[in-house]
Parts: structure tokens; sequence; C-alpha cells
């Protein structure tokens, strides 16, 4: 499947959040069906958009889970600033999270998202009730290309940042906000303007920052329940590094997708219900362990 055979659309209304002394993000915030529906915050992929990443599944999850999801930093109309770390990114999640008042909600990424819901549990663990990983790793520059490029792409970033850093500050907050499209119709269309909604200058320092990406070391002291979404024809992240992250993770469940890197958007059909078996396997198991405290 590509872009333009998605059917039409409906997305949920977003609006800006303001995160004291961090900026602001273009936010949707989708109720449950209770006031007290578990909450699920979404992160989204490299590049992407929180729509345009997650946007098959949210009313899917919506139908038994409060959805946020959010632009991240320098990603769609997200958060400018003059850097891009994967560590800002983790702390500009805590501050949704005590924006919107959310209680221990559980923090689901995709590919790069997945990495920075890791940064999250690292940085503020008490803010995180559950962990869905999709498509993820523990760490890049695993081979020797893979080394020379992030190296190379951390290297490059660092020469152009000083050079394209106020142009880019300056400009894209309004290119963002001339990008956003409403108008569904042509999932395609609308689609592509989310992408392009994102500059090439962001994306090579995302992928600068996630190179330097490294949990290994800390994931066994992951203490909150956790599911693994693993793609299982993924080219970018192999498989089979994906089970090695879930195999580091103290009792993590596995729950596999047969689909490719982009298979969030291009084969939902796979990849949703496979994200909502993981969705319910960690909420039952949040609720489990909220029974075993109070009991």
């Amino acid at each position: 499947m590509d872009l333009f055979d998605l059917p039409p659309v409906d997305l949920p209304e977003g609006r800006w959040l303001e995160l004291p002394r961090r900026g602001r993000t273009w936010l949707t915030d989708v109720p449950g069906p209770t006031p007290d529906a578990p909450a699920i915050v979404l992160l989204h992929a490299v590049g992407c958009t929180g729509q345009l990443t997650w946007f098959p599944l949210i009313p899917h999850l919506a139908e038994r889970y409060r959805v946020i999801t959010f632009d991240q930093r320098w990603h769609g109309c997200g958060i400018t600033s003059e850097r891009f770390l994967v560590s800002d990114c983790a702390d500009d999640v805590a501050a949704v999270i005590d924006e919107l008042g959310l209680d221990r909600p559980i923090i689901a990424g995709y590919s790069m998202g997945s990495v920075v819901a890791q940064r999250v549990w690292r940085q503020h663990p008490d803010v995180v009730g559950g962990l869905i990983l999709a498509a993820t790793t523990d760490h890049f520059r695993t081979n020797g290309r893979e080394r020379i490029f992030h190296a190379g792409m951390e290297l490059g970033m660092g020469l152009t940042a000083t050079l394209s850093r106020s142009r880019v500050v300056s400009r894209a907050g309004v290119a963002a906000v001339e990008a956003i499209d409403r108008d569904t119709s042509d999932t395609a269309r609308w689609a592509l303007n989310e992408f392009r909604s994102t500059s090439a200058w962001a994306v090579g320092q995302a992928v600068a920052s996630l190179g330097r990406h490294h949990s290994t070391p800390w994931l066994s002291s992951i203490d909150v329940p956790t599911a693994v979404v693993v793609t299982t024809r993924d080219h970018v992240l192999p498989t089979a590094r994906q089970l090695e992250l879930a195999a580091k993770i103290p009792g993590a469940t596995v729950h596999e997708a047969e689909c490719g890197h982009a298979g969030c958007v291009l084969e939902h059909q796979a990849f949703v219900p496979t994200f909502l078996e993981a969705a319910h396997a960690t909420v039952a198991r949040m609720i489990d362990r909220t029974s075993v405290r109070q009991g």
C-alpha cells in the first residue's frame, strides 16, 4: 500500500499547548469513553508529526482510552529551539503530562518516538505508568555502516547548526503553521503536507541525536508494565534487534506485527490490531499491579 491508497481520514481537533519555559506545540487530546479512561501519550516517528504517524490508530484507541499526541520539537508544529536532543524531547513529554494533569499514563512511541519513550522513563520514572515501544532499538551504530552514517550525520549537523540555526528558528514556526491543512478528503495530499512541515535540517538533527542513544545499560531497570511491538518485516531496524531489546526489559510482552518500518500507516491493517493488543495487555498489567498494591 502507498499513500494514494489510503482512505479519507477524520482528524481529531487539535490545539496549541503552551509548555512553561519550553515553548508551544500542536496537540490533540481525544477523550476516552469515560472520564477515568486510562490515558495513552503517543510519540511519533522521525520526520513525521503526531497525527501523521498515528491517524490510523487513534479512533480505535479512543474507544477505550484517552489518546494524546503532539508534535515533538522541530517536527511539524512542535517546539522550536536552538538544539535537538532526545533528552529534551523526553523532558517535553513530562511537561505535557504535567500540563494536562495526567496520572501516570502509558507512554507509547514509534521508532524515534519509542526511543524518546525510553528516555521518559529514564529521566522521569514517576510520571510513567507503562510503556509501549514499537519498531525500536536500544542503540544504533551496531556495525561499521551505521557508525559511519551516524558519526557523519552528527559532524555535519554540528558544522551547519550555527549557520542554519538563526534562519531555521525564525522561519520554522511560520512554515509549520502554513503547512497545516485540515482538508483531509485527499489523504495523500494531506499526508504530504504533514510530511513537508518538518525541515530536512530538523530530520538531520534528530538522526544525529538518535545516533547517540544507548539504553542497553539500564533497560533491565525498567519497572513498569512494558509491551514491545515488533515490526517483523522491518529493514530499518531488524526484527532481531527489536527482540533483543524486549528480552532486556523484565516482563516485557512481545507483540508481532507483520509489516515494515512504515507499517503504522502504510500497513495499518496489520499494525493497528497488534498495537491494540499491546495496549490492552499493558493496561491489564497496570490494573493488576494497582490492585495488588491496594490489596
